[in-house]
């Protein structure tokens, strides 16, 4: 059996991401663990910031306008994000689970790789244009508490992040 990999996702993953995983997991027997965060951490100005950057003006102000969801249905859009995400994962590896988090993404993802004993962790989110640039994204954050490499792409696409 090859090294885990941990792998943080924000999104439900695709077809994509699973040739990603594929491509990482190189055809050896490799656990793999999924983690969603349950709590979104959601900050209206970087949010509202970025996406007047991608050019989304309606979704920047209706997102202004918009009320917080609430916990409950916070972790039960995650539980659905992980269901997705390992059904899409399945037959990659015989030993694949998956977990919502209780606590900040960052600090569940750098528990998880010291728990198992990872040799690498996978970011996959959505492009987010502040974090990205000022390199606040949760893979800068995870390669600066962690020994391992922090691969960083985009959810839905072959592109990585800039980590």
């Amino acid at each position: 059996m090859s090294d885990p990999i941990v792998i943080l996702t924000e999104e439900p993953l695709g077809p994509e991401d699973r040739a990603n995983i594929a491509q990482l997991a190189d055809g050896r027997e490799t656990q793999l663990v999924v983690l969603v965060p349950g709590n979104t951490e959601r900050h209206l100005l970087v949010d509202f910031l970025e996406n007047l950057s991608l050019l989304e003006f309606a979704k920047a102000f209706r997102d202004l306008t918009s009320t917080t969801a609430d916990a409950t249905e916070q972790r039960a859009e995650a539980q659905e994000t992980l269901d997705t995400s390992l059904q899409t994962l399945a037959g990659i590896s015989t030993d694949l689970s998956g977990e919502v988090l209780a606590g900040t993404a960052v600090d569940g993802l750098v528990a998880k790789v010291n728990e198992i004993g990872a040799t690498q962790a996978v970011v996959i989110t959505r492009p987010h244009a502040v974090s990205d640039t000022f390199h606040t994204d949760w893979a800068n954050k995870a390669q600066d508490q962690l020994g391992v490499p922090v691969l960083h792409l985009y959810a839905g696409s072959g592109f990585i992040g800039d980590s």
